[in-house]
């Protein structure tokens, strides 16, 4: 081959990259939220806060099985929504809005979980039961098949479902959070993790065994 051939040839290799490259990132460009930040950048404040109302229950939700207390998970969503409006500058949408949110979420979460030391017991009764801190165990609860009138059995039950999450490890419970949390796929969790959707889906596999095992050995 002549050097003119393998110029061509690396020509169109580098334009090949680079036409992938804008179609991933217009891609993007179709996420609502990305349309938001993008707003947001240009000194929209509006946008902004309507980011902050479709995210912050979540972040809270998130943050509080991670670190077991309200209190610190609203504490640290607001510091999400801070580093993201502190940021708004230097945004450039390289992938889906929420994807990047949690991205910033998972180290802030990993952050607060290596400052505490050791992971504290937290009495079922003394868990926050709003809805945000509460879904996940009560969406497990839900698919039990408990009647109505057995409130109390499916209060008892989210417990377990809590008390279970709290063995998993904390890239284990991120990532189980994330996938029936948040519903992200294996490929968006592992952006968010910085891990490969190989990795997250070995993740969640033995997380889901290490859940069966000790819901198994709590329900009879």
């Amino acid at each position: 081959m002549g050097p003119a051939s393998a110029a061509s040839q690396t020509d169109n290799t580098s334009g090949t990259q680079t036409s992938t490259a804008g179609k991933e990132a217009n891609g993007w460009l179709h996420d609502p939220d990305v349309q938001l930040m993008l707003r947001t950048q240009q000194g929209d404040r509006q946008a902004f806060e309507q980011l902050v109302l479709a995210y912050q229950d979540r972040l809270v939700g998130i943050f509080t099985h991670m670190i077991g207390s309200q209190e610190a998970a609203e504490d640290l969503a607001q510091e999400v929504f801070l580093r993201v409006y502190r940021s708004r500058e230097r945004y450039k949408p390289k992938a889906k809005f929420s994807t990047w949110l949690f991205h910033i979420a998972n180290n802030l979460a990993k952050n607060a979980r290596r400052s505490l030391g050791r992971r504290k017991e937290v009495s079922y009764e003394s868990r926050p039961t709003d809805q945000s801190s509460g879904d996940f165990a009560s969406h497990v609860a839900d698919k039990s098949g408990l009647m109505p009138t057995r409130q109390l059995a499916r209060r008892e039950l989210q417990g377990i479902v809590q008390d279970a999450l709290d063995t998993l490890s904390d890239r284990q419970r991120m990532a189980v959070l994330l996938h029936k949390f948040e519903g992200m796929s294996y490929a968006d969790i592992g952006q968010a993790m910085e891990l490969s959707p190989a990795a997250v889906k070995s993740l969640l596999s033995r997380a889901r065994e290490n859940l069966r095992m000790k819901l198994e050995s709590q329900i009879q």
